[in-house]
């Protein structure tokens, strides 16, 4: 099964353009990325620059409509992810329990979705279609 922990960093949504963790900050983060791969289950990871350096595109109406970060009604925004693939719900939520978070810092566990969670219907709808390269 594959999970993404989604890192949401409390006041990120505010930060202004370049802001970047403290090298004690990435050290710290590095090893856990490192313990993640020696086991085995990290399939990507990537931080994500601050919303203020980001664009939100949305479609009302059928049209895109593009507004420039930061975004002010925004409570939470994502610092960065990691893609894991374990055996369980439970053992995504040990894992993301190692991570060296700040007080400030909270990690989503989603289980992300294959054509296999899907009913039969939609199974036949996409037969044929070749699944997208990962990164």
């Amino acid at each position: 099964m594959r999970f993404m922990m989604l890192m949401i960093p409390q006041g990120y949504e505010s930060a202004a353009p370049g802001t970047l963790p403290s090298a004690e900050q990435v050290v710290a983060m590095m090893a856990y990325n490192h313990s993640l791969q020696a086991a085995g289950v990290l399939r990507a990871l990537d931080g994500l620059h601050p919303p203020s350096m980001g664009a939100r595109v949305s479609f009302r109406g059928g049209r895109p409509s593009v507004t420039d970060g930061p975004f002010p009604e925004a409570k939470e925004v994502l610092g960065g992810y990691w893609v894991i693939e374990v055996a369980s719900r439970e053992e995504a939520v040990e894992w993301a329990k190692r991570c060296p978070g700040a007080d400030n810092e909270t990690i989503e566990v989603r289980q992300m979705m294959d054509v296999e969670d899907f009913p039969e219907d939609v199974k036949k709808a996409v037969e044929g279609f070749e699944a997208p390269q990962q990164a």
